[in-house]
C-alpha cells in the first residue's frame, strides 16, 4: 500500500463523500481492500448518472484497491424503491445478459479488468447467486436476521410509503434492501469484499448489508456514499430535453455528449471537473484561476468536456466533436462538413427543417434555383432566391452560391445522403436524397 493515494482523502477534496462509516479509512490504510458498487442493468448502456459511482471505483483502483462492479440482475428484476415513486418494469434473462455484456465493455474504459495485477477489477451479477435460492431458504436463512422494524426505519422505505399513501408499497419492493444486503454478505464471504459504495440514497440498503454481515458472519464491513449530483440552478443533473445523456454513442452521439459538458454553468464546471475527471488537484486549481481571470474563455468547461469525452469515447471522437462545434462559424466549415460522420452531422443540425429530394434527379444534376425552390421549399420563390444569391446570402455545404443556375448533383452529397443549404446567416436546411 506504499506510495498509493489515500482514497478517502482523494474523494474528500473532490467533494465525493456524503457519508462514511467509522473505521472505513483505517481498513483501507491497513490492506488492499475489495469494494463493490451496484449497477442497474435495465438498459444496455450506462448514462452519466452512473458516472459518479464508476469514478469512485476508478479512484479506488488507482489507490491500489480492488473494485467489484455488481450488475444487479436479480435486484434489477424487482426495482429499488429508493428515490422512486413507482415500481420499475421487469426484464427477462436474455435482455439482462445482453445488457450485462454491453455495460462491461463500457466499464472497461474506466477499470482494468484484464491485467494480472492483484487489484484487477471483476464483474459479477447477483442473478447468478440468487436464481437458485428458493424463497423458503431465503426467508429462513437471511430474513430471520433482520426485523421488520429495522427495515421500516429506513429513509428509502419511509419516503416511498409517504409518497404513495394510497397505493402503499409492494412486498417485492420492501424486500429489496434485504436482497441488496444479501449481495454484500455473499461478496463478503466469496470475494472478501469489505466495503460497499453508492449514492447517498443507498445508505439504508448498504447498512442493511453491513448489519447482515455482522449478524450472520460475525464480520466487520464498511460503507461510503457520495452526494447525489445536482445542478447549481436546481435542475436535475444528466437530463436534457431529449432525456438521458448516454455513454453509448448510438444513443447519445459523441458530439452531443461533448456539448453537454461544454455547456454546463461555471459553478457546475468547477464541481464536475473534480468528480468526473481524474485530473490532479494542482491542475484543477490552475484551471480555476484561469477561469477567474477570463471566464469568457471557459477553460474549466473545455477541459472537463475534453477529459470526459476522451475517457468515455476516444481522442478521435473528441477531435471530431470539437471540429463539428465549429461548423457554424469556422472558415474551415466546408472541409469539416465533408469529414464528419452522419450521426455527428445530424446532431449538429438537429431540429433544422428537412426536405426529401430525388436521388435520381441529383444523379442527373439540378440547377440550384430549381433545387431550392421547386424540389425543396428553402425559398418561397425563385425571385427571392435570385435576390439573396446576388447579396451573397445563399450557401450549399457552407460554400457560397454565386450563380443561381449552378448545377447541383450527387457529388455534393455529404455521407452520400445529405446536402446542407443555408439561407442568410442563421437559416439552415437539410436536403435528404431518397
Amino acid at each position: 500500500m506504499t506510495n498509493k493515494i489515500n482514497f478517502v482523502e482523494e474523494l474528500t477534496w473532490r467533494g465525493m463523500i456524503n457519508n462514511i462509516m467509522p473505521g472505513t479509512e483505517e481498513q483501507l490504510n491497513k490492506e488492499m481492500t475489495s469494494a463493490y458498487v451496484g449497477i442497474d442493468p435495465t438498459a444496455d448502456s450506462l448514462h452519466i448518472g452512473h458516472l459518479v459511482s464508476i469514478m469512485m471505483l476508478k479512484h479506488f483502483q488507482h489507490a491500489g484497491h480492488r473494485p467489484i462492479a455488481l450488475i444487479g440482475g436479480a435486484t434489477g428484476m424487482i426495482g429499488d424503491p429508493s428515490m422512486k415513486s413507482q415500481e420499475r418494469k421487469l426484464i427477462d434473462e436474455a435482455t439482462l445478459r445482453h445488457n450485462q455484456e454491453a455495460i462491461r465493455a463500457q466499464l472497461a474504459r474506466f477499470l482494468d479488468f484484464d491485467s494480472d495485477a492483484p487489484n484487477h477489477a471483476i464483474l459479477v451479477n447477483n442473478y447468478d447467486w440468487m436464481k437458485d435460492f428458493s424463497f423458503l431458504n431465503f426467508i429462513r436463512d437471511i430474513g430471520k436476521h433482520i426485523t421488520v422494524n429495522y427495515m421500516m426505519a429506513k429513509d428509502s422505505v419511509k419516503k416511498r410509503l409517504a409518497a404513495n399513501a394510497d397505493h402503499g408499497m409492494s412486498f417485492t419492493e420492501f424486500s429489496y434492501q434485504l436482497l441488496q444486503g444479501y449481495d454484500f454478505l455473499y461478496l463478503y464471504e466469496h470475494e472478501g469484499c469489505r466495503l460497499q459504495m453508492g449514492g447517498s440514497d443507498q445508505w439504508g440498503n448498504i447498512t442493511t448489508g453491513t448489519e447482515l454481515i455482522r449478524r450472520i458472519a460475525g464480520g466487520e464491513a464498511y460503507a461510503i456514499t457520495c452526494p447525489l449530483i445536482t445542478k447549481a440552478d436546481g435542475g436535475k443533473f444528466g437530463k436534457t430535453e431529449s432525456g438521458n445523456v448516454w455513454l453509448d454513442p448510438k444513443r447519445t452521439s459523441p458530439y452531443k455528449f461533448y456539448q453537454f459538458w461544454l455547456n454546463v454553468s461555471d459553478a457546475d464546471a468547477a464541481k464536475y471537473i473534480k468528480i468526473f475527471t481524474d485530473l490532479p488537484q494542482e491542475e484543477i486549481k490552475t484551471l480555476e484561476e484561469e477561469q477567474e481571470r477570463d471566464p469568457g474563455m471557459r477553460p474549466l468547461q473545455k477541459r472537463l468536456a475534453k477529459e470526459i469525452t476522451i475517457m468515455v469515447h476516444s481522442e478521435q471522437d473528441y477531435e471530431m466533436a470539437v471540429e463539428a462545434s465549429q461548423i457554424l462559424f469556422s472558415n474551415k466549415a466546408k472541409d469539416i462538413l465533408h469529414k464528419i460522420d452522419e450521426d455527428t452531422l445530424l446532431s449538429v443540425f438537429e431540429g433544422v427543417p428537412q426536405f426529401e429530394v430525388s436521388r435520381e434527379a441529383l444523379n442527373e444534376g439540378v440547377p440550384a434555383i430549381v433545387l431550392l425552390t421547386d424540389n425543396a421549399a428553402v425559398f418561397p420563390s425563385k425571385g427571392e432566391m435570385r435576390k439573396m444569391t446576388q447579396g451573397g446570402g445563399v450557401s450549399i455545404n457552407k460554400e457560397k452560391v454565386t450563380d443561381q443556375n449552378m448545377v447541383i448533383d450527387s457529388s455534393f452529397l455529404l455521407n452520400d445522403k445529405y446536402i446542407l443549404a443555408q439561407r442568410g446567416k442563421k437559416n439552415y436546411f437539410l436536403l435528404i436524397a431518397k
